[in-house]
């Protein structure tokens, strides 16, 4: 998972397989994303289904994902909790842009674009994060680190050793 993942090239069964078996695996585990990589899958791909600040539900899957964030003046960080089906059961306080756009590929290679606040932001940037080889753990200063495997550790032995990692 510390590595780019590679282009979604083929729009075809194989992929609509995957990314059913991605949307699955998310609910099964109570996540609001999943991405390729966590269940072995060397591929750009992320699946979602995330509130955003006001409580409306957004649902979808990126293919090629593209990140746009705001700068200078217009960037607000939420230090909110985060929480990573990869590291479950384990959330610390992770700083980011409290806005967030995603621009990339759907299903059928049509142009798709999400953008949202709050918990959606903080999804569409994780999510863009584990296609390009980051998680959330990258972004964490060491003390963060110290308690987010501290966590990991406590809630290891409550998560079957299937767990999308």
């Amino acid at each position: 998972m510390h590595r780019p993942q590679q282009p979604v090239t083929a729009y075809d069964d194989a992929l609509r397989s995957l990314v059913a078996d991605m949307v699955e695996t998310m609910y099964a585990a109570d996540g609001v994303g999943l991405a390729a990589c966590q269940i072995g899958v060397d591929r750009a791909v992320f699946v979602f289904d995330c509130p955003d600040d006001s409580g409306q539900s957004t649902v979808g899957v990126v293919c090629n994902p593209e990140l746009t964030l705001p700068e200078g003046k217009d960037r607000h960080l939420d230090d909110g909790e985060e929480g990573c089906l990869s590291y479950p059961g384990a959330f610390v306080p992770c700083a980011r842009p409290d806005w967030a756009r995603v621009t990339g590929t759907g299903l059928d290679g049509e142009p798709v674009e999400f953008e949202g606040t709050g918990l959606l932001a903080r999804c569409l940037q994780h999510e863009t994060d584990h296609t390009l080889g980051t998680v959330f753990g990258d972004r964490l200063p060491t003390k963060a680190r110290k308690r987010l495997a501290k966590a990991m550790e406590k809630a290891a032995e409550d998560y079957p050793l299937d767990w999308p990692t």
